[in-house]
């Protein structure tokens, strides 16, 4: 690296709430990569067209994915420590598909999102049924959009309702910048331990969930999977379900009661719900990067990078790319280009994104036609935003709201 680092732009929701901060167009428009500073001290090459964006992304043969995805944001995953069994988001190359072939099956197949479908839609009626026995204002992350995933998630792993609050635990912290190594390793014992029973009873009395799935075609494999490498798969599942979609949801909300224009687009004509999904994941997504580490000399757009050197890859930047995307900072769920890179790109691409997908669908064909009278009861001015952490969105988002219609 040649260059001086300068601190790596980080979501400022106040200023720019819906998407990169200001100083990422004076970035992108850079003719090479800029060196910045991380919040972990790390120094790396960030990211920010659409196009390098998905170059990089797509070539784990040159930018290996072993350093983990948020080293650069959370002193609790330094990218040097050591890959270790089961650690497979850590993988790449065959290593890694061998655990994309196991995840897969279980929970990305057309035949298996089919079945969690109406699981997902009832769940979604249910609490909007329940939001009609409430006096506003609430607070719909709380009430609304974290309920439904962490229940979804639970559902499609099987686990009893009374052990469900011990992997909020385990989510809270994982994305958490202020949680140290000792702290995470704390949370994640008690979960590993209960998940790690839970396998090893679907390894001998398999159900339809998504274990006894997973635990059927690791007991399959060429290299069949040892019981810790299935309970981190598990783990993984279960911490993205209870935290990075509910996130979303909730986010996406506050977007749309922002945009009021196209929240009641989606009251007049729920179909337009998956667009609507596209576009909040291309608008919103992904907001501080995710790690890579170059694993030989490599250039992008001119700027040489040297084997070892980490790279900051701005999906969020990259949604945001004038060439890519027309107005790209507009909220429009009409938007017919939607090739988006909120999900990743490449081998590494979200394995839960068909769920996360479902879930955001269904939220945005429902509760915009059950709720139209549905308001923040703060001013935008006083939303909080999450701080100290990788997974971004409203810490909390109180709402108001005259009626709750009912369930079709």
């Amino acid at each position: 690296m040649e260059s001086k680092a300068i601190p790596l732009p980080l979501p400022r929701e106040q200023v720019c709430p819906f998407g990169p901060p200001p100083e990422i167009e004076e970035i992108r428009q850079s003719s090479s990569l800029t060196r910045v500073l991380c919040p972990t001290g790390i120094e790396a090459w960030l990211v920010t067209r659409y196009a390098d964006v998905h170059e990089v992304l797509g070539d784990s043969r040159r930018f290996s994915s072993r350093v983990g995805m948020a080293g650069h944001l959370l002193a609790n995953q330094p990218p040097d420590a050591p890959v270790e069994e089961g650690d497979f988001n850590r993988m790449d190359g065959e290593d890694y598909l061998r655990f994309r072939r196991v995840m897969a099956p279980a929970i990305s197949t057309v035949k298996r999102t089919e079945l969690f479908r109406p699981l997902v839609r009832s769940t979604v009626d249910e609490l909007l049924d329940g939001l009609a026995a409430e006096q506003g204002p609430v607070d719909l992350h709380q009430k609304f959009s974290n309920p439904l995933t962490s229940s979804i998630i639970a559902e499609l792993l099987d686990v009893p309702h009374g052990d469900r609050e011990l992997f909020r635990d385990l989510a809270k912290a994982l994305f958490d910048s202020t949680i140290d190594v000792e702290a995470l390793d704390a949370a994640r014992l008690p979960l590993f331990g209960y998940l790690h029973t839970l396998v090893v009873e679907r390894m001998r009395t398999p159900g339809e969930d998504v274990i006894s799935v997973m635990a059927a075609k690791g007991k399959a494999a060429e290299r069949p999977f040892t019981e810790l490498e299935l309970t981190k798969v598990a783990a993984g599942f279960l911490a993205a379900g209870f935290d990075t979609t509910a996130a979303a949801i909730s986010y996406g909300i506050l977007a749309l009661l922002r945009h009021r224009e196209q929240f009641s687009l989606l009251c007049d004509d729920p179909s337009l719900a998956p667009d609507a999904a596209e576009e909040i994941l291309r608008l919103l997504a992904a907001g501080s990067g995710m790690l890579r580490v170059a694993t030989v000399d490599t250039e992008v757009r001119g700027t040489r990078i040297a084997a070892g050197d980490f790279v900051v890859v701005s999906a969020q930047a990259a949604n945001h790319d004038p060439a890519r995307f027309t107005a790209p900072d507009r909220l429009d769920i009409t938007r017919t280009r939607r090739q988006h890179l909120a999900f990743g790109h490449g081998p590494h691409q979200c394995p839960g994104q068909h769920v996360a997908r479902m879930e955001l669908v269904a939220v945005l064909a429902a509760l915009p036609r059950r709720v139209p009278s549905l308001r923040l009861a703060e001013p935008f001015s006083e939303i909080e935003f999450k701080k100290d952490t990788a997974v971004f969105g409203p810490v909390r988002l109180p709402v108001t709201w005259d009626h709750v219609l009912p369930g079709s």
